[in-house]
């Protein structure tokens, strides 16, 4: 024989239910917060009012046929072959910014030296995925790169 369904059973439902969901939400709501803020810029007017000057500076680089391409060596350390447009390296004066894509760890500048095949890193970047923010100046002109890497 089955007991009959009752206000208690109801409760338990709802009880478990709204349980399960408010658990969710606060799980959701915990990783958003320790996660990316949002921001990409800190004023968006003072950004919009630049934003054609750096269309022009983004062209003006473009015509120059400069290229960096990031890798790491077998001891953790970032090496960047920078190119002409013709495919000769590039020396010159190279910084570089290495932000974690989540903002989990502080941003590290790292010193670049000249080699013979490009630009080295003196200390190995620590292990996980970085973008780096490249500036590179040679023969008096600037160049910037956004690239990826995989320590």
């Amino acid at each position: 024989m089955t007991r009959p369904f009752t206000g208690w059973h109801m409760l338990a439902i709802m009880v478990a239910f709204f349980g399960v969901i408010i658990a969710v939400n606060f799980t959701m709501a915990r990783f958003a917060v320790g996660t990316f803020g949002g921001v990409v810029v800190d004023n968006s007017y003072v950004a919009s009012q630049r934003f054609n000057g750096w269309l022009a500076e983004a062209r003006a680089q473009d015509k120059l046929g400069w290229r960096v391409v990031p890798g790491i060596d077998a001891t953790g350390r970032l090496q960047i072959a920078a190119t002409d447009a013709q495919g000769a390296l590039i020396g010159g004066q190279m910084t570089v910014t290495a932000r974690h894509p989540l903002g989990r760890l502080p941003d590290q500048t790292i010193a670049m030296h000249a080699t013979s095949t490009g630009f080295a890193a003196d200390v190995p970047l620590p292990s996980g995925r970085w973008q780096l923010r490249i500036v590179l100046r040679a023969d008096g002109r600037t160049a910037r790169f956004e690239e990826d890497v995989r320590a």
